[in-house]
């Protein structure tokens, strides 16, 4: 790496796509963080890089309109970038280190109702009704981010034994169990897909050219089936997701089960897509979890200290 701004970017960016394992939507957010940050401070040096200019970009975003989401991207992936810097020797601190982002608000995600998301399921005389429909069927079965949904290969399909092995962040490997239903609609679509034109061997769900269907071209298909199956036409796949959680728990399907399945790292992450306040979601968690008792005495401990 190097002092240089841009050079220590684009090795920077380099390091987090290949080494630390970054989705491309990550790094491409940071490449257009960095490189506005670049242009507000006239690409400074590394080490010329000081606190009040992190402060100053922060300010000028938040008075262009800037979500505080976005401000608080922009610092992480300002922050990164100081940071490797610094253990790699290029300069002596990160400027940026300590900057408070804007607090952001909570938001709960949106969910699907069971009726709508059985609506949503519908056929309709779309061309490729049939892929659509398994491609539902496992975005909402499985909980799958639409990301890990069009990434499937033809070997990440077990349909003996309905699971599907699937990519997450980080290409961290998870194994997740397929609703009969589910599995039976994807059957359909494997057996309708060997008559395609296919240009992509591997992949589960192919456009109409033959090629990996893209998540942009998922997220126009589940706007058009919404429309046409009377269903809120603001679905996404995200908030199939969500549905997918909220109504596991709603079950009852334990919070644990309902993390591992989602491929999350932290419980707090879960909470997110429950829709639980964290007094809800700690009382489960105690409930469930078999350290929790351990974890409650100390922190019991903690308290008397």
């Amino acid at each position: 790496m190097t002092a240089d701004f841009q050079t220590a970017v684009a090795v920077y960016l380099k390091e987090l796509a290949e080494i630390r394992l970054a989705s491309p939507h990550t790094v491409a957010a940071y490449r257009r963080d960095l490189n506005a940050f670049g242009e507000h401070c006239g690409n400074p040096p590394l080490p010329q890089i000081s606190r009040l200019q992190v402060q100053d970009w922060l300010v000028a975003g938040h008075a262009a309109g800037l979500a505080a989401a976005t401000l608080a991207r922009r610092l992480s992936a300002l922050t990164g970038l100081l940071d490797s810097a610094v253990h790699a020797g290029l300069c002596p601190l990160n400027a940026a280190a300590g900057v408070r982002a804007p607090k952001q608000s909570t938001r709960l995600p949106r969910t699907l109702p069971p009726e709508q998301t059985a609506a949503l399921m519908q056929p309709t005389a779309a061309s490729a009704d049939q892929r659509d429909l398994a491609l539902l069927a496992v975005m909402y079965g499985a909980g799958l981010r639409v990301s890990e949904a069009v990434g499937l290969d033809l070997y990440d399909v077990d349909l003996h034994s309905c699971e599907l092995r699937v990519f997450g962040k980080g290409n961290k490997q998870r194994i997740v169990p397929l609703p009969a239903a589910a599995a039976d609609l994807l059957g359909s679509w494997l057996e309708a897909r060997r008559q395609a034109d296919v240009k992509d061997d591997q992949a589960v769900f192919l456009n109409r050219f033959g090629s990996r269907l893209s998540a942009r071209s998922v997220q126009r298909m589940l706007k058009q089936r919404a429309l046409t199956n009377g269903v809120d036409i603001s679905v996404t796949p995200h908030r199939l997701r969500h549905s997918f959680a909220t109504h596991l728990l709603t079950g009852g399907v334990d919070l644990r089960a309902i993390q591992e399945l989602l491929g999350h790292a932290s419980l707090a992450t879960t909470e997110r897509y429950t829709h639980l306040d964290i007094a809800k979601l700690t009382e489960v968690y105690d409930e469930t979890h078999p350290r929790a008792g351990r974890r409650n005495q100390e922190s019991a401990g903690l308290m008397d200290d």
